[in-house]
């Protein structure tokens, strides 16, 4: 997840470019600005995702870890991509993880997914 956060972090500094250039340069801290920014960087998260996960299974910190998605189909990637986005940071699914009985994610057995080693 480390991995993954610093990935994250680039993705976020190119959407806040894209916008910027894209808004005229307006101030990004005013009111309905800082918005939409927010909105566009959650976007380019999704967009992110989807896109590996559909594409091979894999993000860029899953290929360094060797770590698969099975199961992925677009409607099962946003369904474990909405879940993840809310279970993850709360923890939940992290703890879940821990006692769950295939050590899988709670947002993965709702999803209907499975990370697989390479």
């Amino acid at each position: 997840m480390l991995y993954e956060a610093l990935l994250l972090a680039a993705v976020a500094f190119f959407a806040a470019w894209v916008f910027f250039f894209a808004s005229g340069g307006r101030d990004a801290t005013l009111g309905w600005i800082r918005h939409a920014l927010q909105l566009f960087i959650a976007a380019a998260f999704a967009a992110y995702f989807l896109w590996c996960w559909l594409r091979g299974g894999q993000t860029l910190a899953m290929k360094a870890w060797r770590i698969r998605l099975q199961g992925a189909t677009p409607r099962t990637a946003l369904v474990r991509l909405a879940l993840a986005a809310i279970l993850v940071p709360t923890g939940i699914s992290l703890v879940w993880a821990l006692f769950d009985r295939e050590r899988m994610f709670l947002h993965d057995r709702l999803a209907g997914t499975r990370l697989v080693m390479v």
